[in-house]
Formats: structure tokens, C-alpha cells, sequence
């Protein structure tokens, strides 16, 4: 059995835009695809060109597709009976980023996709995201961190963007 510490890096902003606002912002980036219908459809592939080309249709504008969607307010207001806190978490990523992570440090996997938090606080709205490169640091494998590297760009540019 083995046990390693990771230490992560949180980036973290707060913005004044409406959550609902930036929610969107940040759905409108991301291709959306049918997840059951891009799963069959990949699985059924049989040449990576062809799984690439799938992959490729179901991003959006920012080469990232939403996997999930959580809305962890949902439950909290069920309870208070309240129309507060907002708290939604989007998983998403591209598939081929994953793979040129995964190839070089398999546990990158347990990584990605990643996951944006945005909920709403008083001070505003929260948008956070664990970045990859500080996941995969102690691996030690300079092509995973650069691929890592290449992806927390394009996150934090898109968080910039979405809550600016």
C-alpha cells in the first residue's frame, strides 16, 4: 500500500456578475454533447482518428466539453427552504488533453476531467478550480506538466472571461 500527499493549488476568484450570469458564460464556452450518446458513440469507434473526430465535434470554442453538472444548491435549499446559496459544479475537459496527461502519468486520471465551483457568497460570486500542474508536480514527468500546464491556461483565461 502506498500513501502520497498532494498539495494543491486553488485558483480562486470572486466576482460581482450574477451567478446565473456567469453559469452561462461558462456553458456557452464548453461544448455540450449527449454524454450517453457521445459514450456509445465513442466506444463504438474503432480507429483513434475516428474517435478524435467525435471527440472534436462535441467540444466547444474553448476545446472543452461539460461531462457533468452538479447543482449542490439544489439540495442545501431543499432543506432551508430557501432561494439561497447557489452552488452549482461543472466537470469538464477534452478527452484528448486527458490522454496526452494520462500517457505520461497514468494517475492524471484520477484528475480529469476537472471541476469548476462557482457558488455565490455574500462577497459575490465564488469560481474555483484546482489546477492540474499542481496535481501531476510531484510525478516529475515534464510532458505531463506541460500538457497540465497548457490546461490550467486555458481554464483560468476561460474563469477570467466568464466572471470578468
Amino acid at each position: 500500500m502506498t500513501i502520497a500527499k498532494v498539495e494543491v493549488e486553488r485558483f480562486s476568484l470572486t466576482s460581482s456578475r450574477p451567478f446565473e450570469a456567469i453559469v452561462a458564460a461558462l456553458k456557452t464556452a464548453v461544448g455540450q454533447p449527449d454524454m450517453s450518446e457521445f459514450f456509445t458513440t465513442t466506444r463504438a469507434t474503432n480507429s483513434f482518428p475516428d474517435l478524435e473526430r467525435i471527440v472534436k465535434s462535441g467540444l466547444g470554442r474553448t476545446d472543452l466539453m461539460l461531462f457533468a453538472e452538479f447543482d449542490l444548491g439544489d439540495i442545501l435549499r431543499r432543506e432551508s427552504g430557501s432561494e439561497t446559496p447557489k452552488i452549482i459544479r461543472l466537470v469538464m475537459g477534452n478527452p484528448l488533453i486527458m490522454k496526452e496527461m494520462v500517457k505520461h502519468v497514468p494517475d492524471a486520471g484520477s484528475y480529469a476531467p476537472v471541476t469548476i465551483l462557482i457558488d455565490e457568497r455574500p462577497d459575490g460570486v465564488h469560481v474555483s478550480y484546482n489546477k492540474m500542474e499542481s496535481y501531476l508536480q510531484t510525478y516529475g514527468s515534464p510532458e505531463a506538466l506541460a500538457v497540465a500546464r497548457h490546461l490550467d491556461t486555458k481554464i483560468t483565461n476561460l474563469l477570467h472571461e466568464c466572471a470578468g
